[in-house]
This record gives C-alpha cells, structure tokens and sequence, in this order.
C-alpha cells in the first residue's frame, strides 16, 4: 500500500509540475535545419506562461511567450517559422541584459503591446530571416 501511495503522489506532483513549466518539446528536425538558430532556446509546449501572457492581453493565451532562453508555446499552436523565429528574436534580446525585463514591461506599459517596439523588433528578424530563407 505505501509504495502505491508513493507512486500516486510522484504522478500527481509530475502533473503539477507539467501544468505550471509545461513539458520539454523539440522542433521538427526539418525546421532546425532550415533555421538552425532555433537550437539556441529551449522549447516547452504548455504551461503557466502562455496563460498568463494571454491573460496581459485580455486573451486565454498566446501562441508563444518567452523567458530568458525558454520559449513555452500554447498547446495547439501552429508551429510556423514566423512563430518560432518571432520567439527567439526575444531570447536574443534577454540575453542583452538584465534590464531586458523590465524595459520589455515599461514599452509595453508607455505603448501598449502592439506599438512595443521589442515587439517591432522581433518581426522585423522574423521577416528578415524567412526573405532569406523561405519556409520549404
């Protein structure tokens, strides 16, 4: 009985855990090698992040929300090269510095989402990249 117990508490503590961080996914292989930059970020599918960042933006989700070199994607999610490029345009600007949080937040406070210029930024590399190199 105690190990069945055991068990049952080890699988409900996974399910916890996967419900907040969401669970490890990789890329389609065949997307990796077209955009080989997309090996520079983990990737989650799921998770509190999509949800809270939907939730910023009066929406259930968004499709994509990164932190530090973690991107999380919605469960559902189209896994398009516009997306996932978009994602780690993000991961790049972190890695700029500590202060990328919180100027992230104050842009978004001072222009709201869509004029955030981190935002601009992020599909103007997204678009760069795929004129360079199409989706097959």
């Amino acid at each position: 009985m105690e190990r069945s117990t055991t068990q049952h508490d080890a699988g409900f503590v996974a399910r916890l855990v996967g419900s907040l961080i969401g669970r490890p996914v990789a890329l389609p292989v065949d997307l990796v090698r077209r955009y080989p930059e997309l090996g520079e970020a983990r990737w989650r599918v799921g998770g509190l992040p999509p949800r809270v960042g939907g939730w910023c933006l009066g929406q259930r989700t968004v499709a994509g929300i990164t932190l530090g070199r973690c991107i999380w994607l919605a469960p559902g999610a189209r896994v398009a090269p516009e997306l996932l490029l978009h994602e780690l345009c993000h991961v790049r600007q972190f890695g700029r510095g500590r202060a990328f949080p919180f100027l992230y937040v104050w842009e978004s406070l001072r222009r709201g989402y869509h004029q955030n210029r981190f935002e601009a930024e992020a599909d103007a590399f997204a678009r760069g990249v795929l004129a360079e190199r199409p989706p097959a």
